[in-house]
């Protein structure tokens, strides 16, 4: 399991790591998005910021998973990153879902398997 685990979290951070530095140098060719995906990011362009917001925590949750440090961290700041990638590839570019299911997948198995350092969050007693 533990060797599943390796793979799984080194898998998921070259993903992010490497989508999210494309994100800000571009040396990867994007496919042609469709329309509604090319508005969508013109909007952000736009803003001025936003591909900071969206590329920034891609960048440093993917480096944390290759590196191993802070993976529990590292799932959640990608955990809302996942859920806009699902979200983005359902309504604005489909053809890419099946890669983002995938993606979800990694999430959900390294959540899983970490649930011991998620436990607090959900519980009501206060800190002893």
């Amino acid at each position: 399991m533990r060797i599943m685990v390796i793979i799984a979290r080194v898998l998921l951070g070259l993903v992010f790591f490497v989508f999210g530095l494309n994100g800000f140098l571009h040396f990867m060719p994007n496919p042609p998005p469709t329309p509604a995906a090319g508005e969508f990011f013109g909007a952000l362009i736009k803003t001025g910021y936003m591909f900071y917001l969206v590329f920034t925590p891609q960048v440093l949750g993917g480096a944390l998973l290759i590196l191993g440090i802070a993976v529990p961290f590292a799932l959640t700041i990608l955990a809302p990153v996942v859920v806009n990638i699902i979200f983005f590839h359902i309504y604005l570019s489909p053809g890419l879902l099946p890669m983002a299911l995938v993606v979800a997948a990694f999430e959900l198995f390294l959540a899983w398997y970490y649930r011991a350092a998620f436990a607090p969050l959900f519980s009501s007693a206060p800190p002893a």
